[in-house]
């Protein structure tokens, strides 16, 4: 049984969160730089251009790549060989979150009472957190500051069964339409297909933590990812929604089984200021 003391996740959740803010990852960076050579639109390459520009200014500077720091998306995957000492699992990410973000300036986006007063809680608390319990004795933690813009435009489709391939494709291409220069593309899409409602949208959620552009291990589903990712860039939309040929520099779909009656569609918008950083401890 591997101890992990709650301070040392606190610590690491608080430095994910800055790094994630400051830091675009290496994979997002070639994805953009691949889309400003592959561009056609002489305002979508100018566009692409600043981005990178932004995100080179952001990590020599230790500035945040956006003015929406988001909410603190955290994934932690943890072993059943984990034992966590010192403290509430929770609690230790949430003073991490807390710390983060008050140490590295970042903007503090959480209101109480969504609907009706929405008072900042003024440390970007409480964060998001999904656990998974995995095999073996090490604890992943994966922080993805999510935008209010490109999470606004995420969708969920209850299909039916026989609507298919196309069904997907056309839902997808719906919300990508509907969503124009609101979800700061160029975009990574999520993309949760079966299961219930609630784990598509977790899967099209954790979608977006796979290293950009890295397709799915099972062919047919590549394939599907492939040809969404062909119609999306179709559209026209471009780079902020200013028109071009690169609306969304990859599609990520996870699959899982479903109900005979259901086919559970869920697509999760990702700016192009894809954040997030993992750590193992």
């Amino acid at each position: 049984m591997k101890e992990i003391e709650a301070s040392a996740i606190t610590r690491a959740v608080a430095k994910l969160c800055q790094d994630s803010n400051f830091s675009l990852g290496e994979d997002v960076l070639a994805a953009l730089k691949k889309a400003h050579q592959t561009e056609q639109s002489p305002l979508g390459r100018e566009f692409l251009s600043q981005i990178i520009e932004n995100a080179r200014i952001a990590r020599e500077e230790n500035l945040p790549l956006c003015q929406d720091c988001g909410t603190a998306v955290i994934f932690l995957d943890i072993g059943q060989d984990v034992h966590i000492s010192g403290g509430d699992l929770n609690k230790a990410v949430e003073k991490g979150v807390r710390r983060g973000y008050e140490q590295g300036y970042l903007r503090k986006a959480m209101v109480k009472q969504p609907f009706s007063e929405r008072i900042n809680t003024k440390d970007n608390t409480p964060a998001v957190i999904h656990t998974e319990i995995v095999p073996g004795d090490r604890l992943k933690i994966s922080v993805l500051p999510k935008g209010a813009g490109a999470e606004n435009m995420s969708r969920l489709g209850m299909l039916l069964p026989n609507d298919g391939q196309q069904g997907i494709i056309e839902l997808v291409l719906k919300t990508v339409e509907e969503a124009g220069g609101n979800a700061c593309p160029p975009l990574i899409i999520g993309l949760g297909i079966g299961g219930t409602g609630e784990k598509a949208m977790l899967m099209a959620k954790k979608a977006l933590l796979r290293r950009v552009g890295e397709p799915n291990p099972d062919p047919e589903i590549a394939r599907l990812e492939q040809e969404v990712l062909t119609r999306v860039n179709a559209l026209g939309v471009g780079p902020m929604g200013f028109g071009g040929t690169v609306t969304a520099l990859a599609v990520h779909a996870e699959v899982s089984p479903a109900h005979i009656g259901s086919l559970p569609v869920a697509v999760n918008l990702q700016c192009h200021s894809a954040r997030h950083k993992e750590v193992m401890l």
